[in-house]
Order: structure tokens, then C-alpha cells, then sequence
């Protein structure tokens, strides 16, 4: 992502695209149970030692929920800023991951995605299921002018999306805010209720769907081309702390 350098205040964006994260976070919590994991608490609040950026990364998980990473990083004197909210099930269930993802840079910019957790290719019933009702969803944004698909770079990147996958430039206005809102929520109801339809998946098919789903997330992690800016605003050695703790890679729980 090029980030533009800027002197303009995006801090009341920020503070709409967190209260959604927020609200998302809180069906959640409406749902499922979930923990902090005490691994990550040394991320809870963290600064640059050299310039005005600063975050928090908080990750939970719980009895249905592998690792659930909620968090944040600013830089206030660009405008730039970015969070997340990812929700990696565990193996009981097939149901997709979720993943969102908004930014100000300074412009809006906003990913959110069903992740896939079969081959998508011959996996028919999985596709037509879990894809299909966001088709339409993806088309109209598509022909929607005030929002341009952003289309990263990295190979990795655009295969590890789906092809209903929501990556969206925009100004921001009061219209396209409502618009990602509204989107978030559609897409976290539909989900919640995929999960508690899901058929079990059969013990002997569990480890092998914790391994990909392991591989998956450290891949994401890891691959990210935007982990450059954090190593501008924050130096290598506390992003390689943050990446690992988007996989997990330093869990306790």
C-alpha cells in the first residue's frame, strides 16, 4: 500500500473505524467466550522510541475461537493508521475465518474477507455456500464509483484472498462510512449464524485443518507487504513482536 504522507488530522476516522471494530468485537462477545492471552500483554500499549507512532494489540482465544487478534497503530502526525479485526476459528468447524481491516492513509482504505479454509476449486458446496451470498455484495461495490478495488502487489497476498474478498479505496464521507459499516455488520451476522449451523468436523480431519490454518495465518502474517511501514515507524525488532503475535507465534494459551 503507497502510504501518502500528510499533515491532515485524521483522528476523528480513526475514531469512527475503531468504534466499528468495536461494535463487531462486541458480537463477539455476545457469542463466544474468549480470553486474553498473556503472551501478547506487553502489547496492550507500545510507542516508537523515535517519532509520535504508537498501537495496541490485544489477542484472545477461547473454547471455539483459535486466535482472535484486535488492534491498532497510529502515526497521528501522517494521518496514518490501521486495525484489524481477525477471528480464526478453531478445527471443529469449517466454517471460513473473518477478517477486517480498515486504514486511513489518509484516505479510507478497508479490506474484509471470509477466509477460506478448503480448496475453493473442487470444494463446490463449500463455494456456493459460504461464497455465493457475497457476490452480489462484492459486484455492487465493484460498480459503485465512489470506492476503487485496491489490488495489492504481492502474489501472495492476492491469492490468499477470496474472490469475493471487499479492498476498497475511498474518501471519506459520512456515506461511504455508513456503507463499510453497514457491510461489516452483514458480513459478522452472516457469519454468526454460519457458525452456529456448522456441522462438526470429524476428529480424525482436525489436526490436518489446525496445520493449514496455522500455515495460512503465519503466511498472512508474515507476507504482508505493509509490514514495511511498521518497521519505518516502529524499527524491525518490535515489528517482528507484532507480526509473531498476529500468528501467534509467541501464544501462552
Amino acid at each position: 500500500m503507497d502510504i501518502q504522507q500528510s499533515n491532515l488530522d485524521t483522528t476523528a476516522l480513526f475514531e469512527q473505524l475503531w468504534g466499528v471494530t468495536n461494535e463487531l468485537r462486541e458480537k463477539l462477545a455476545g457469542r463466544f467466550q474468549f480470553q486474553r492471552d498473556p503472551g501478547t500483554e506487553h502489547l496492550q500499549s507500545y510507542s516508537a522510541s523515535v517519532g509520535g507512532a504508537i498501537g495496541s494489540l490485544n489477542t484472545f482465544s477461547g473454547a471455539e475461537i483459535d486466535w482472535l487478534v484486535h488492534s491498532w497503530l497510529r502515526e497521528p502526525n501522517s494521518g496514518f493508521c490501521n486495525m484489524h479485526l481477525s477471528i480464526w476459528l478453531k478445527s471443529h468447524i469449517r466454517v471460513p475465518h473473518l477478517a477486517f481491516a480498515f486504514a486511513t492513509v489518509p484516505y479510507l482504505f478497508f479490506y474484509m474477507d471470509y477466509i477460506p479454509r478448503s480448496d475453493l476449486f473442487v470444494d463446490l458446496q463449500y463455494l456456493d455456500h459460504y461464497y455465493e451470498p457475497m457476490n452480489q455484495t462484492y459486484l455492487q461495490l465493484l460498480a459503485d464509483s465512489r470506492f476503487q478495488q485496491y489490488i495489492s502487489k504481492s502474489l501472495y497476498i492476492r491469492q490468499a484472498q477470496s474472490h469475493t474478498s471487499l479492498c476498497h479505496t475511498s474518501e471519506a464521507s459520512a456515506e461511504t462510512l455508513a456503507v463499510v459499516r453497514g457491510v461489516a455488520h452483514e458480513m459478522m451476522d452472516r457469519w454468526l449464524r454460519w457458525v452456529d449451523e456448522a456441522e462438526a468436523v470429524s476428529e480424525d480431519e482436525r489436526a490436518a485443518l489446525s496445520e493449514r490454518d496455522l500455515i495460512v495465518r503465519r503466511a498472512i502474517a508474515e507476507r504482508d507487504p505493509d509490514n514495511q511501514i511498521a518497521v519505518r515507524l516502529f524499527g524491525a525488532e518490535m515489528t517482528d513482536k507484532l507480526v509473531r503475535s498476529l500468528w501467534g507465534g509467541d501464544r501462552i494459551l
